[in-house]
């Protein structure tokens, strides 16, 4: 793309699902150059070898920096020279900041907190931080840690744009095949010859490849003024539908209930009454916009009727519902799941 042509773009969790999608977008394109940014040593390792092997004539577009968002100082090394910022850095496991909720506090909060700072400081173009689902009515501590990090987001991006730098965020459901996903676990479980364990089979789940992910996040680079929040449409399916499903693809085998985990949602929320209400259509994606009012109220005060908020939310209970065959066909689009059964082919 024209935007990134000898540019430089930062993806902090870059050795992530999400990382990985970004380097196959736009490492043979026109891009300067990709900073790498993450705290575990060892996937960084594996990130460099891979390229080496695949791409050896971008491989040198590449680099890579060990740090924690934690740490505003390692930001701040990383930072000198970039244009743009991809911030996927996050924890993002719903038992875990369960049982640690502080650990989600300082990576998703304080974190997004530093990484906004560092930029600001440094004259970074563009920051497209990534949220999820469970910041929409938040019931769990990550869902609390996301929605907080996007109010950290909105927070800072009226002065952040008085500095040049523009603030946006997106928010998606569950990436197919990702990190902690449910696909590669019931496929684990076939292939091991254990039961399936499904959580509860009428839960519903929106269901988003990683190329729709990159492709929401590139939306929102494009068309972002400062604070705003994208949200891309996306199909649905119930648990009982996807295990069904994944077993149709990759063999029979028994069906475990075992109920939901610790802070899990019945249905996933992408955009809530409130912000419906003020949020514009955008044709496959929402944009809502910052809040923009200041702390006197008086001059917002208008004579008539008030609406706060719309008539129902949107969640993955009433968009559009993908059957089994449905949602087969979706599985399909994930590259992970074509290359296992391409491997079984094979075999």
């Amino acid at each position: 793309m024209s935007e990134f042509k000898d540019k430089t773009l930062l993806i902090t969790g870059g050795t992530g699902s999400f990382g990985h999608c970004v380097l196959e977008h736009f490492l043979t394109g026109d891009i300067g150059e990709i900073r790498i940014f993450s705290r575990d040593e060892k996937k960084q390792d594996d990130m460099r070898h891979e390229l080496q092997a695949h791409y050896p004539e971008y491989y040198g577009k590449v680099r890579f920096f060990i740090g924690d968002v934690r740490n505003i100082q390692s930001l701040r090394d990383c930072m000198p020279g970039v244009d743009y910022i991809f911030h996927a850095a996050a924890l993002k496991e719903v038992p875990s900041c369960e049982f640690f909720p502080m650990e989600a506090v300082r990576t998703n909060i304080e974190g997004t907190d530093n990484l906004i700072h560092a930029a600001m400081e440094n004259g970074v173009k563009r920051v497209v931080c990534l949220s999820t689902d469970k910041a929409a009515y938040p019931i769990n501590a990550m869902g609390i840690s996301k929605a907080m990090m996007e109010h950290v987001v909105y927070a800072n991006s009226e002065r952040a744009a008085d500095k040049g730098t523009i603030l946006n965020c997106t928010r998606y459901g569950n990436v197919m095949c990702s990190r902690g996903s449910v696909i590669p676990l019931f496929i684990d479980q076939i292939r091991g010859g254990r039961p399936i364990t499904v959580t509860d089979p009428n839960m519903t789940r929106f269901m988003m490849n990683l190329d729709e992910a990159v492709d929401l996040v590139m939306f929102a680079f494009i068309h972002g003024n400062p604070g705003d929040l994208f949200i891309q449409k996306a199909d649905a399916s119930s648990i009982g539908d996807l295990a069904e499903a994944v077993q149709q693809l990759f063999g029979r085998t028994e069906v475990k209930v075992i109920g939901s985990r610790h802070g899990e949602k019945l249905y996933e929320t992408l955009l809530t009454r409130e912000e419906r209400l003020r949020s514009e259509d955008m044709g496959d994606y929402y944009r809502v916009a910052a809040d923009s009012r200041d702390l006197n109220y008086d001059k917002f005060y208008v004579e008539g009727e008030v609406h706060t908020a719309a008539d129902e939310a949107y969640t993955s209970h009433n968009t559009v519902r993908l059957d089994v065959e449905g949602t087969v066909k979706k599985l399909m689009t994930a590259a992970y799941v074509r290359d296992l059964l391409e491997g079984e082919n094979l075999q």
